[in-house]
């Protein structure tokens, strides 16, 4: 499995277990990431350390905050959905590189893991 993939599976293991989700913000608002295809992405973690990990790769006064996995999934996923945002989860490295989730396939995956 690779790195990214180990990286999506731990997300979808760790929030099914602790029912939390981790993403980082400033007062602006959340960082999203551009793709060569165009498509914004935002990301999400799924312990409180990682995220931590992201504050310090990208700086700009972002911190760690938190969201109940129920809230995310049943309200925030649609949203990001109509926005035309697809999910980043649990990116890491010295870049924040990972695998990116349309909120279908996130929706699906969580599922899986009841």
């Amino acid at each position: 499995m690779s790195q990214s993939g180990s990286q999506a599976a731990a997300f979808f293991r760790d929030v099914h277990k602790s029912r939390v989700v981790w993403f980082v913000r400033d007062d602006e608002g959340m960082p999203t990431s551009l793709s060569t295809d165009g498509t914004r992405s935002l990301p999400f973690w799924s312990t409180w350390a990682r995220a931590q990990r992201a504050t310090k790769v990208w700086g700009h006064g972002l911190r760690v905050e938190s969201m109940p996995l129920d809230t995310w999934r049943d309200r925030e996923l649609a949203d990001y959905a109509r926005d035309g945002l697809k999910i980043g989860i649990n990116w890491s490295g010295p870049r924040l590189v990972g695998w990116d989730f349309t909120s279908m396939e996130v929706l699906n995956r969580l599922a899986a893991a009841d």
